[in-house]
């Protein structure tokens, strides 16, 4: 269908004309409500309080997520939200990773509140369109595109009956029909997500970017928790921004001459020493892979394991080759970091776009580590093949990978079978299987439902039909809170454990990736010197979400000399630049110990929100043991040297005749004794009781006594 044919089909269902509010140091200070079931759209102030508590970004999210909904709301009421905002930094095109937003809602996966960060050019196109936030609520009875016109000052809902399924087709689609020509694509910005995510509880948003030298449009994704679920439970297409363009001071800063020669500084860095520390122009973060294979951290079959010998056929090195090179991968405009790598003019081998030729953005780290070696699938046509597959779709590559290494594992100790998954076998290494299943949850046939149900959830229905030992199963399961972890072994590292599995939404690493000063460089030795690294990070990346911007510019790039200062973790001068950028941006007073402090308040809401939500006390900080140590015999005894070591000389028992099970029940017994300390000393260290619960002091000092909390609270005290 041409695109004149499809604009024919669109049916106006509500207009709402409104009065451009320009930025003013960051902020509208307007929320833009749409409920696409009364069609209802209006204006909301910002109140003075939630602005000077909740920041922006996921702290406006989650603000406005509590008061729409109840203790009790599911996740497919009309009164579940999707609220998106950037934050007060967000959109300045002087400093690189400035063009993250924040999405917020209650997941079908965990039952609480989600938060999932994302590039691509909507965020910022909102508050340029005059908004802080979009809050989305109701569920439609047709398919619906909301449309914001930041030029022409009005909102659209309209019907949709004709639009692809699928994102790669849809932000295509929708970019042309609402740009007037090819050089105004760069002001459309669309979200949507795919057909899988309809069938699934782990879809994900795509957000787009258009890029001017590919002429292509390029998609990014907000992928935890399945929130492209509620989006297409909510019958929602896609949402649509466009704005009169990008340049200059659009935020409206205070001194924007400080914001410049912070960037101009860090885009020296990036030039300099990006090739010898990160190779982020080169491959994007797949520089991790042989990293982590080094460090015997890279997950392999569901894992187990932390290397493999093929992994040399999936490392920076393939992707080099693959990825197309000297060209400007930046997600938002402005970012040195051209993290953002694509797989140009890539030939799809199977389902419904065989044949066609497509760009393929990524794989990432987490995508080839997910897709890949878990799945021990050694094979890089597969991974991007795979990659294009779940971003089109709309599903979570994450969560896709660690569920189908779960199904894998599953499959080779007879939890499953091919009668039980519909005559596929899903052994690890089985790549033409696993494409089959993610074209089957497409379709929403077969076992392709089941695995997009995620591992807590297959879990329990394969427990409930009896088909496996329910301890095995548990240890095994990859997920925390309801999520699957992402890719990386966290085995011999504490720290990382409960980076982990002590997160507020679930296992995702943009809450503290502590492996590195843990594991290897022994930098947080101690009880407290771990708790002390999980309140600073999880902290740190908390800010970046409330104000809009990307972590990667803090730390994956150092300056020359970060490695002689007090604190090289936590790359002080680039804290300062922060600090600078913030004050530069908003004026308001702030320092480092304020960039702490307004975290603390946002993270303990949340932590309060999920106590709402009937979860949030210690027994949800539990991790599957998997993430511990060693489950099975043939997981012991691939590390048999390194485990006995560890027995010997740390728990204090020789292992000198004990069988292979006696030895694992041992080293259990201390790393989950272990783990325990560790949750009481970070406990301590957040102002948290013993159960997990923030005290109502604790509240009290850090400003966040509301009233709503400390009823929540109290009965936990």
């Amino acid at each position: 269908m041409d695109i004149q044919a499809l604009k024919e089909k669109h049916k106006l269902l509500k207009e709402f004309a409104y009065d451009w509010t320009p930025l003013e140091k960051g902020y509208t200070d307007k929320i833009l409500y749409v409920n696409v079931g009364s069609n209802e759209i209006k204006e909301k102030d910002v109140p003075p309080l939630m602005k000077e508590k909740f920041i922006g970004g996921k702290g406006y999210g989650l603000k406005l997520l509590w008061e729409a909904t109840d203790a009790d709301t599911p996740w497919d009421d009309p009164k579940n939200e999707i609220v998106i905002s950037s934050g007060p930094v967000g959109g300045i095109t002087q400093y690189s990773g400035a063009g993250k937003s924040l999405v917020v809602s209650l997941s079908p996966q965990t039952g609480s509140v989600m938060d999932s960060n994302v590039g691509g050019f909507f965020g910022p196109f909102l508050k340029f369109a005059g908004y802080d936030a979009l809050e989305l609520q109701g569920k439609a009875d047709k398919d619906v595109i909301i449309y914001i016109d930041g030029i022409n000052h009005r909102i659209e809902i309209n019907e949709a009956p004709a639009v692809a399924a699928d994102s790669h087709v849809l932000a295509e689609q929708l970019t042309e029909m609402y740009a007037d020509d090819e050089k105004d694509k760069k002001n459309v910005a669309v979200v949507s997500s795919g057909s899988a995510a309809e069938h699934s509880l782990i879809g994900m948003l795509n957000f787009s970017f258009y890029d001017p030298k590919r002429k292509v449009v390029r998609l990014k994704q907000a992928g935890r928790g399945g929130i492209g679920t509620v989006f297409c439970n909510k019958n929602i297409k896609a949402l649509v921004c466009k704005v009169p363009g990008v340049k200059g001071n659009l935020n409206n800063v205070v001194d924007l001459e400080a914001i410049r020669e912070r960037g101009k500084n860090f885009n020296r860095e990036m030039r300099l020493f990006d090739h010898e520390q990160s190779h982020m122009k080169e491959v994007g973060t797949a520089h991790l892979m042989e990293i982590m294979d080094d460090h015997d951290l890279l997950p392999t079959h569901n894992y187990k394991f932390g290397s493999h010998p093929e992994s040399h056929k999936i490392d920076s090195h393939e992707w080099k080759n693959r990825f197309t090179q000297g060209v400007p991968d930046g997600c938002w405009i402005g970012c040195n970091m051209s993290c953002a790598k694509g797989v140009d003019n890539y030939e799809v081998r199977t389902g419904p776009y065989k044949g066609q030729k497509v760009i393929v953005d990524g794989p990432e780290y987490e995508n080839a580590g997910g897709l890949g070696s878990n799945c021990g699938i050694f094979n890089s046509d597969y991974i991007i093949e795979a990659n294009f597959y779940c971003d089109t779709y709309g599903i979570c590559t994450i969560t896709w990978g660690t569920s189908l290494a779960f199904i894998m594992e599953c499959y080779e100790n007879g939890i499953l079978n091919e009668e039980r998954t519909g005559g596929l076998k899903l052994n690890f290494g089985n790549a033409d299987s696993a494409m089959e299943l993610l074209h089957m949850l497409s379709k929403g046939e077969g076992f392709g439902k089941v695995a997009g149900m995620g591992v807590r959830k297959m879990k329990e229905m394969f427990i409930e039909k009896g088909w496996g030992d329910a301890a095995f199963l548990n240890d095994i399961g990859m997920e925390n809170k309801g999520l699957e972890y992402s890719e990386y072994v966290s085995k011999e590292s504490l720290a990382q454990q409960g980076g982990f599995a002590m997160t507020n939404k679930g296992p995702q690493h943009d809450e503290a990736w502590l492996i590195f000063m843990d594991m290897v460089n022994n930098q947080i030795p101690t009880f407290e010197d771990k708790a002390e690294a999980l309140h600073y990070f999880p902290m740190s990346r908390t800010w970046f979400g409330l104000v809009g911007l990307c972590k990667l510019p803090w730390n994956d790039v150092e300056p020359e000399d970060n490695a002689e200062t007090d604190e090289p973790a936590k790359v002080p001068e680039h804290v300062d630049n922060y600090v600078t950028i913030y004050k530069a941006v908003t004026g308001r007073p702030f320092d480092k110990y304020r960039l702490v402090e307004d975290s603390e308040r946002v993270y303990n809401y949340q932590r309060i929100f999920n106590l709402r939500r009937g979860f949030g006390t210690r027994e949800h900080d539990r991790q599957p043991y998997r993430a511990a140590g060693p489950v099975t015999v043939e997981e012991y005894e691939s590390r048999a040297e390194r485990y006995d070591k560890q027995m010997k000389e740390i728990i204090g028992v020789d292992p000198e005749g004990k069988s292979t099970e006696e030895k694992m029940a041992i080293t259990r017994k201390y790393r989950e004794d272990r783990y325990e300390q560790l949750v009481d000393a970070v406990y301590e260290r957040r102002g948290w009781n013993k159960n997990g619960v923030p005290k109502i002091e604790f509240l009290k000092k850090i400003g966040m006594d509301l009233p709503e909390l400390i009823e929540t609270v109290k009965d936990y005290q």
